[in-house]
């Protein structure tokens, strides 16, 4: 498996000596992607609003927390 986001999310059954793994779903795996790709965007657009504008925006600052809520517990969840 090349795909580090694959290797995560995929799950491990250990039934006597041999585990049996389970790879995730695609729609899993896109989800994922663009959950990261949105924090990416979104903390580029936090940084920038920085620079520019010199204040904090929390209304942006909020969406990336709960962006990063929404992935850890996409993660967590599918173990």
């Amino acid at each position: 498996m090349k795909d580090p986001f694959r290797k995560i999310l995929t799950k491990t059954v250990f039934a006597r000596e041999n585990g049996l793994r389970f790879p995730p779903s695609e729609g899993i795996l896109y989800i994922a992607y663009f959950s990261l790709g949105m924090v990416a965007c979104l903390t580029v657009l936090e940084t920038v609003h920085l620079i520019v504008l010199g204040k904090w925006n929390s209304e942006v600052f909020m969406i990336i927390s709960g962006l990063i809520g929404n992935i850890t517990g996409t993660f967590l969840s599918h173990r």
